[in-house]
């Protein structure tokens, strides 16, 4: 079935080799023939390097890939299916742009989030839950923890549809079309 007029966000999340990516791909597919990918990681170093290769490997002819840093909303995307990942890293990028600026991050991120709720793509978004191990030793990494938890609410209290992967199991922990209101911030 193909959905691509649909619209809005499936935050897909949990830990590192979770099955996060996979399951986001094989769910665009099951919505699109012919969703977008788009990889927001920044190329560190030849490890990295390798690691984007892999993920590249992991897509056929079906998909049209991009890559962006930052600015997703500016991509020439109209109502598709769009894979994110990862939201950890899109993160990263704005953190060490902005000098390890928390509410800066914050704000510009939230911005961007905004502008794509009002584009008419469907956006699976990728992302880590890197709060659930043990505490940073670092300010600059408590910070980071910080941030990436309250974008990861931020973008759990729009979505319809939250998943979280726990050994390679997609676990349904939101699926409705209301928006949950609650206290924290």
């Amino acid at each position: 079935m193909d959905r691509d007029k649909e619209s809005g966000m499936i935050l897909i999340t949990g830990g590192a080799r979770s099955g996060k990516s996979r399951y986001a791909q094989e769910l665009a597919l099951r919505m699109s023939d012919r969703p977008v990918y788009v990889a927001t990681a920044r190329c560190w170093d030849n490890e990295f390097h390798e690691r984007i290769q892999r993920h590249q490997q992991d897509r056929d002819e079906r998909w049209t890939s991009l890559e962006e840093e930052k600015y997703i909303s500016k991509l020439p995307l109209h109502n598709r299916v769009v894979v994110i990942d990862c939201i950890t890293l899109w993160l990263t990028n704005f953190f060490v742009d902005l000098k390890n600026d928390v509410p800066a991050c914050l704000e510009a991120c939230k911005k961007e989030i905004d502008v794509w709720q009002q584009t008419g793509n469907r956006y699976i978004v990728v992302s880590n839950e890197i709060g659930m191990g043990i505490h940073a030793e670092t300010a600059i990494g408590r910070r980071f923890t910080d941030l990436q938890g309250w974008i990861n609410q931020y973008i759990a209290q729009q979505a319809p549809e939250v998943i979280l992967m726990v050994s390679g199991i997609p676990v349904c922990i939101k699926k409705h079309h209301a928006i949950i209101s609650y206290g924290g911030k």
